[in-house]
């Protein structure tokens, strides 16, 4: 994975580099050198995060719900 492609996924996810390291209990200086292109990110984190990105681009969050309107009965 490449510096530009964990960026790219990171705003998919809308996360921050700090949210990613979080996410995987590691140093955020870790994730910071991964995006700068000073150290690999490792396959198994690049597939990881690609697999969430690719299933949040395809599931977008649900539309309309801030209805104000009433919600028809057993939708609740």
């Amino acid at each position: 994975m490449t510096p530009f492609q964990l960026r790219a996924c990171l705003g998919c996810l809308r996360w921050s580099q700090r949210s990613l390291a979080e996410a995987l209990g590691c140093d955020d200086r870790l994730v910071r050198r991964w995006a700068a292109g000073s150290l690999p990110v490792p396959l198994v984190v690049a597939e990881w995060l690609d697999k969430a990105a690719r299933w949040h681009a395809m599931n977008p969050a649900p539309q309309g719900w801030q209805s104000r309107g009433r919600q028809p009965a057993g939708q609740e």
